[in-house]
């Protein structure tokens, strides 16, 4: 009998893009770039058809792409100065962290998400013996150390942490994570650090990965994804950071689930690192981000909060509607206004509503400019 883990599940996103598609709305609604990717990304893919193996590449990943990881990490505004074993080349960051999780989790043992989350966290615990448990942020959608601390229990193994964030778009500074460092350095607590969005970050602000912090980084997986980095979710390669001891455990569980990651691509994002100037790829997000931004100042929905970072921006509906649901609003926009969209509620457990609905701007900049004037022309 098929198990049901009580959690909401992707299916809700993929019907919202399908509301769009069969209501021929414009489709704000999922984080899926629709313009091209570099043409040397694709060169690079072509060259390796003719000059790779075709074999399995090797449990920790293709040696060269590890190699040009360090390089690009180390040329970083926030240097981050790694050794090559404590790098991981893996299928995806859903991968990353279910496997992160199984290589640190006993049954019964907790692990704390902050909500608004990613919907693969809960069950990616569940499925591994443990017990979520639930910390929402607050309006402002910054931390409450207090309320985040009142959560941490002798049970607690693990915190998941997301930034940039999907959806909220905001950041962790150096600050937040020694905070988070002083609530845990006490226990054998472990942080699962989602930073797929790292090279999104907007206004001249920086990534600070834990990684950074001589202390936290005994204790942390970092996972990265080439996919968001180079908007080509389709070739399912990413990579995690974690200390040589983390990662001989996680490589345990590893050679039995997935062994290695796609082997072509891998060559060619290798040699793509090598070209690969990331201020290109953040001015063109930041440029979508402001142009989002500015149109919408002419329809009656509300920015409260500019996103700092990642592909998403969160808005107020209230100045709409005072009555619907986020997610009864979230269709009547997709069916009745032809922008499609999703309600903040679905990034939580049990949340059943909220004021906020969020886009994705991650989409050509025809897509943004048509979609909000059909939005002031119609809302």
């Amino acid at each position: 009998m098929k198990k049901n883990y009580g959690f909401n599940d992707f299916k809700f996103f993929t019907e919202m893009a399908e509301l769009a598609s069969r209501h021929q709305s414009y489709d704000l609604s999922l984080g899926l770039p629709d313009f091209e990717i570099d043409p040397r990304l694709r060169c690079f893919l072509k060259e390796s058809a003719d000059i790779i193996s075709h074999s399995y590449e090797s449990l920790a990943g293709n040696f060269s792409l590890i190699d040009n990881i360090l390089i690009f990490n180390q040329n970083r505004k926030q240097s981050l100065r790694l050794k090559r074993e404590e790098i991981n080349i893996v299928p995806c960051s859903t991968f990353a962290l279910y496997t992160s999780l199984k290589s640190i989790l006993n049954p019964k043992d907790e692990v704390i998400i902050i909500q608004p989350s990613y919907y693969t966290y809960a069950p990616s615990i569940v499925m591994n013996g443990g017990i979520p448990v639930y910390y929402d942020l607050d309006n402002d959608f910054v931390v409450n150390w207090e309320k985040l601390q009142n959560c941490i229990s002798e049970k607690t193994k693990a915190i998941i942490v997301n930034s940039p964030q999907n959806p909220t778009g905001k950041m962790w500074t150096a600050a937040d994570w020694e905070m988070l460092y002083q609530l845990i350095k006490n226990q054998e607590i472990y942080l699962i650090s989602e930073e797929i969005y790292d090279i999104y970050c907007y206004d001249e602000s920086d990534h600070y990965s834990p990684f950074l912090h001589p202390e936290l980084k005994k204790r942390t997986f970092s996972i990265f994804s080439f996919g968001k980095m180079f908007h080509s979710t389709g070739w399912k390669v990413s990579y995690l950071l974690a200390s040589e001891e983390l990662l001989d455990d996680f490589q345990a569980h590893q050679q039995y689930i997935s062994y290695s990651s796609n082997a072509p691509c891998q060559y060619a994002i290798s040699k793509y690192l090598e070209v690969f100037d990331p201020s290109e790829n953040r001015k063109i997000m930041q440029n979508k981000r402001n142009i989002f931004n500015e149109l919408i100042k002419d329809t009656p929905l509300q920015i409260e909060q500019k996103a700092e970072g990642s592909f998403f921006q969160l808005v107020n509906f209230r100045n709409v509607s005072k009555t619907m649901t986020d997610v009864e609003f979230s269709k009547w926009l997709t069916v009745e206004k032809k922008v499609s969209c999703l309600p903040l509620s679905a990034f939580y457990h049990s949340k059943q509503d909220s004021d906020y609905i969020r886009f994705s701007f991650a989409k050509k900049d025809d897509v943004i400019i048509q979609a909000l004037e059909h939005l002031k022309k119609n809302l």
